[in-house]
């Protein structure tokens, strides 16, 4: 076990919006280093949202982040030889990684043609409560829920 806790680095603000949570969303979003590809396809995501819903593109994204954000999940804990899912809650910011990168992991699946179209797409899909990102949070609550009877075994 390591001796302290590592220093808590605290992130930019991005340049359009002025907010942290967009730089978090766009670090995940970036593949191979390509950070200014990142922001590009993030705002051009938003613009296309703002257009669709006659909406503040920003909003409509918090919504959905907000959305998805889950409260509950299931860590595996063995008990004498057996293994139990044990319902746990979730701290926040391992609510907002949660949330972002199953936007991220289902808007990749989708079946637009660009990266923009599939993220504004599961953005809108995500702000109206539904979509695979949407899912996997029902998903996660009902299997919580599903194993309440062993949340005793909490540590």
């Amino acid at each position: 076990m390591r001796k302290s806790k590592p220093k808590k680095r605290y992130l930019l603000p991005d340049p359009k919006f002025q907010d942290t949570l967009v730089t978090k969303f766009v670090n995940y979003l970036m593949e191979e280093g390509k950070k200014s590809v990142s922001y590009n396809i993030f705002y051009d995501a938003i613009a296309l949202v703002e257009k669709k819903t006659n909406e503040n593109g920003l909003e409509v994204w918090k919504r959905a982040m907000n959305n998805l954000m889950p409260s509950v999940e299931v860590k595996s804990r063995r008990v004498g030889g057996a293994t139990f899912q044990v319902p746990v809650e979730i701290r926040p910011e391992r609510k907002i990684n949660l949330s972002i990168k199953w936007m991220i992991d289902y808007a990749r699946m989708r079946g637009e043609k660009t990266m923009m179209d599939k993220l504004a797409g599961e953005i809108i899909a995500a702000s109206k409560g539904e979509g695979a990102a949407i899912k996997k949070k029902d998903d996660t609550h009902r299997m919580a829920e599903a194993n309440k009877a062993f949340s005793h075994f909490r540590f």
